[in-house]
This record gives C-alpha cells, structure tokens and sequence, in this order.
C-alpha cells in the first residue's frame, strides 16, 4: 500500500502486466469481488483438480505434474477448511486469484501453469454453475421436508372441517386436510421447476476460455463427466457470456417463494384473534416489548415479508443483463450477491416451516362452527333446489333472497322452517335441511380434487407416509402407452431435445411409433417415456427417453430402462443399445460402453442423416438381453 489512500499498489494481480501504474483503491474495493465470490472457493478447487487433469490428458502437463497439483489444491482446500480466515481475510481481486495465489505459494511456477487455455470468464461460469447445482439440490430436499410436513399435517387433520374462503370471506365449508394438499400441489410443481433450472445449470463451460475457446486439445466432453456436468457447452461465446441459469434459478425461486408467502398469510389470518382456528407452536413466536398479551406470528410473517425481495432480485440480474453485448462484461459480476441471497433466504424459510407445520393445533370445534357460518350453506340450498327441477340460475336467485330475509332475521339458514324456506324456494323438501349440513355438504364434493373425505383418503394413500424420507410421490407405474398419452410424450421429449439430450420428434413421428413407446405414471400423470425401437432381429435401441424434472431421483428412469429392457428379452432380441451423455447412469443397468461403428445397423439408418454425425459428442452403449449373460 502507497502513502496515499487513495492509490494502491497490486504488483501480483493476475493482469497487472499490462499496467505500470498504480491502482486507485477506491478502484480496487469497487472491483474486487473475493468479499462475496469467496463461496465458490469449493467449485474453483473442484474445477482446477479437473482443469489439471484435462490439461494432463492433452498433453500439457506430465503425470508428475498433475500429481502436485492435485496434491497442493488437495491441501489449500484441507488448509481453508481448517482455518477459514485464510480465505476471509484475503486481499485477492477474486477467489481464483486466490487460488492461484496459494498454489504458487506452495509449488512455485508449477501453479501458474495451471492457467493454461483457460480464463477467469469460464472459470466464474463453471465455478458459479456447479454452486448453483448443488443449491439447487439442497432446496429441492428442503421443499420436499415442507410437503413431507404438509402431508403429515393433512393425515392428522383429514376429518377436520374447516371454513375455505373467497375474498377472504367465508365461502364454503372443506376438509382441513384439503387447504394442506393445496399447497402440496403448488410445492410439488416447485420441485420441478428447481429440477428443471439444475438441468439448463448443469452444462460444463470450462475449456471455453475468455470468448472464442481454448486453444488446446482438451476432451471437454470428458472434462464435463469429471465434473459431474450433463455436457459441454456448445457456443464458447454463450458460455461465458450468459447467466439465464442464474435467472432461470431465481425464477423458480422467486416462484416458491410466493407460495410461501401465500401459505404464511393463510396461516397468519387463521391464528388471527378475529379468525381463531388454528394455534401456531410458542417456539416459533414472538411477544410484544410492551403488551404481555401479545404472541406474534413472525416467522410466518418473516417468510411473508421476505417473497417481496426474492422477486426484486429476480429483476434485478434481468435487468442487468438485458442489454450487455457478447461476450463476458464485468456487469455480470452482479449476478452472485442476489442468487446467493436467494438461495439463503429460500433456504431459512423452507427449514422454519416443518417444525411449524408439526407444532400447529386446529381448534376443530371453532372452525366447524366457522365453516357452517355466513351462509356459507346457500350453495347447498340452490344444488337440493337444482336436484329437483329448477334451473340453477332461478335456484341462485330463490336462495339469495332466502339468505335477505335469514340476514334481516338474524337466523341461519337451517333455522327457517320449510314453510318459510318454500315461500322462495317452492320446490324444496323436508330433505333440505339434510343437504344444509356441513357433513353433506363437504361428501358431495366426490369429484377427483375435490374435499369430499373420499377424495382426501384417496390422494393421501397415493402419496408416502409423512414421516418418509425422501420426498411424497404417488406409487409409480410403467405401462404400454396409449394415443391418450400422446400430448404428454411429446411435451417430454421436447423438453429433454431443447436440452440436447434427445433427438427432436414430431407428433405425428410418435404418433406413427406409439406402439413402440411406454410410460411412467405417478397418481395417472405421465412423468416418464421411453421407447424401444427395433433394428433386426437381433438389436433393438432404447431412444426417446425423458423423465419429468419433478421426478428425477426417484427411479423413474430405472424403471422405463428395465421395463423396455424387458420387453426386448421377451421378444428373444439379443442385444439392447444406447447412446448416452450420462454413462455412469447406464453403467448401474448393466450397460457396457462400445464403439458406435460397432452398431452399423445404426449408423447406417440414421447416423448418416444426423447432423451431428461428424462431431457426436454422445457414447455408444449395450446390453445383453437374450439369452441372458452369463
């Protein structure tokens, strides 16, 4: 540091050799981002180790030489985990300079080499890619705790009546049970937008350099794999230069988040004095610094008040990038503090929730009594008057000035005798005032979703038990597809083309071909195709495969594989292939990686018409079916 404090002297950045100045220190605390990017300190060990062994495969490092690499990065990771000030209190611009810094430390010019055919662009994208997988995972387990405890919560309450609303006023009367599995539906569609946002994050950009690609021969298909990436990107300029897995992310982040804040406001209002149905756990309250009568529901309020800043960062990156020219720009420095707030803050609010959910008492007798008031009781009225003869409108208009005089009476209802009741609504019978019932009302509502105790038991049974681990799914079951599924197959098969995985197909393509297709269902939604697609008599190709992103990790895939595979052997053909990207995933089903030019019937039907054909970044592999491998 200079005398002035107004000018510093960085002889050691990673650029300084272009400058001969010095740098301005208010320049130097505005550009520096180690305060904030040091949480990828793991990602950039884990993307070095890998870069090592990249440049080691081309060529460019000696086995020896990739040994100390791996063997110092190895112990800069040990040394910060041990004594996370290293890394605190460090002054390097970033954290791969740091990285970099240490590394020459400990093994001298052998460090900077490690530079070689990389960049500082695609090193923050890779590092900042594989961060944000990994956050991706930890959200989609914390939500599948907060369905687990909605559903235990729902088991509990599945006789308890309660008031639903409209407006905010008092509607018509539900099962308790019916307001959780609510927002069971909206968390679980969640979980697959978060998968689906960890599909487009996890493309490898490494090896892409600053903009137009390294200069080296590295296998960065196989550079991807090491890192546990699907693929390698396709656009060097894209790689570096995009962040829409960051926005991507922060979407269905800011999704969750307003179910959250509309789950919390239901449950603010209900533990209200004025509403008095449910009592919210002392644990997760607060009282008042001068009203001892007071218990406030912050946390509830907390996740409520925070959905308005997940939002705003949202807009924020959208707004920085909607206008930044290829290729990388230091503005996209401002990607990290809102997508790492984000995911904290999703992350405190998703993990108050369970022990919340856990510590909820209903005030059954309260909201039975709630459900029944205001009348809530007319549309019965108007259904009894429809099932006997009376066009619903005329029945709308007969009830409604029932429910006048009712009001100017001061009476409900089920309290006007039937005389009264056929001065309106001549039609009604001595049955009516069965059908204005809470009980009656709520089992008529049969239909599939509604709150009839049926339709409750129904759902709760197809999903797991509340105190499963992993997270609550339907029994899921593997079947020949039928026209019906059409729609459905096609939706998966372009989501999982538009991510490179398979070949795009149109629907009269599938169509033509539904007989060679099967489907996974869970609670009769299709979550899985595949199809098996004959070549001779003794080779057929299991293709087309695509798992809903709600699903994935709950052997979906296995099972169409197994089921496909199946069918293959009964029908005495030999040998099944595939062609992959996710070997280690075919590895587990018995498959062997091959030599594509070993599958000629392949190559010659459709390889030669592939536009890929000359680059096919996709690995050939087998199984033996028939007869069964000894």
């Amino acid at each position: 540091m200079s005398a002035s404090t107004d000018e510093a002297v960085v002889p050691d950045a990673v650029w300084s050799g272009r400058f001969s100045g010095r740098v301005h220190d208010l320049f130097k605390r505005f550009n520096d981002s180690l305060p904030f990017d040091r949480r990828l300190f793991p990602e950039d060990i884990a993307g070095s180790a890998a870069w090592a062994r990249a440049l080691e495969r081309a060529g460019v490092l000696d086995a020896d030489e990739l040994r100390r690499l791996e063997s110092a990065l190895e112990s800069l990771h040990q040394a910060v985990a041990t004594d996370p000030a290293i890394l605190r209190d460090a002054d390097d611009e970033d954290v791969h300079s740091f990285v970099e810094r240490n590394l020459v430390e400990r093994i001298g010019d052998l460090g900077k080499k490690l530079h070689t055919g990389r960049s500082r662009n695609d090193q923050v994208a890779t590092d900042l890619r594989l961060w944000t997988m990994t956050a991706l995972d930890a959200r989609i387990g914390e939500i599948q705790a907060v369905i687990t405890g909605l559903v235990g919560l729902a088991h509990r309450e599945r006789e308890t009546v309660f008031p639903g609303y409209t407006h905010l006023q008092r509607a018509q009367p539900v099962l308790f049970a019916h307001w959780c599995l609510a927002y069971v539906e909206m968390l679980r569609r969640d979980l697959g937008r978060l998968a689906d946002a960890r599909i487009r994050a996890a493309v490898c950009p490494l090896g892409c350099a600053a903009l137009a690609g390294t200069a080296y021969t590295i296998d960065r298909e196989a550079l991807a794999v090491d890192l546990g990436f699907r693929s390698a990107s396709g656009n060097s300029l894209d790689a570096v230069s995009d962040r829409d897995f960051v926005m991507e992310s922060l979407s269905a982040i800011a999704q969750t988040s307003i179910h959250l804040s509309r789950l919390a406001e239901d449950l603010v209002f209900y533990s209200s004095g004025e509403a008095r149905l449910i009592e919210l756990p002392d644990g997760l309250c607060s009282g008042s610094s001068i009203m001892p009568q007071k218990k406030n529901p912050d946390a509830l309020e907390l996740v409520r008040g925070k959905c308005g800043m997940q939002v705003g960062r949202l807009v924020g990156v959208m707004t920085t990038m909607k206008a930044l020219p290829l290729a990388y720009n230091k503005d996209m420095q401002e990607d990290k503090v809102p997508l790492f707030d984000a995911m904290d803050e999703l992350s405190i609010c998703l993990r108050v929730l369970p022990p919340l959910l856990e510590g909820i008492v209903v005030r059954r007798v309260e909201a039975r009594a709630a459900a029944i008031g205001d009348f809530a009781n007319a549309t019965e009225l108007a259904d009894h008057l429809v099932a006997r003869g009376v066009p619903f409108r005329d029945a709308h208009h007969q009830v409604g000035r029932l429910v006048a005089e009712a009001i100017e009476r001061g009476l409900p209802l089920e309290d006007l005798s039937i005389a009264e009741i056929r001065n309106h609504a001549p039609a009604a019978d001595e049955t009516v005032f069965v059908d204005l019932t809470v009980d009656a009302a709520i089992a008529k509502r049969n239909a599939v979703g509604g709150t009839a105790f049926d339709q409750i038991t129904t759902r709760l049974a197809r999903l797991k038990k509340p105190d499963a681990r992993e997270r609550p799914l339907g029994e899921i079951d593997v079947r020949k597809a039928t026209v019906a599924d059409l729609a459905e197959i096609k939706r998966l098969v372009d989501l999982w083309a538009d991510a490179g995985e398979n070949l795009p197909r149109s629907e009269e393509e599938i169509l033509q071909s539904i007989g060679e297709f099967a489907v996974a269902t869970e609670d009769d939604r299709v979550v899985g195709c595949g199809a098996l697609w004959l070549y001779t008599p003794t080779l057929a190709e299991i293709r087309s495969v695509g798992v809903d992103p709600s699903c994935h990790g709950g052997g979906v895939g296995s099972r169409l594989i197994e089921h496909l595979a199946k069918i293959a052997e009964d029908l005495r053909i030999e040998r099944v292939f595939v062609l992959t990207r996710v070997p280690r995933f075919f590895e587990r089903l018995k498959f062997r990686t091959v030599s594509v030019n070993g599958l000629p019937e392949k190559i010659l039907k459709d390889c030669a018409r592939c536009p890929k054909k000359h680059d096919c970044d996709e690995i050939a592999m087998v199984r033996t079916t028939w007869p069964e491998a000894s």
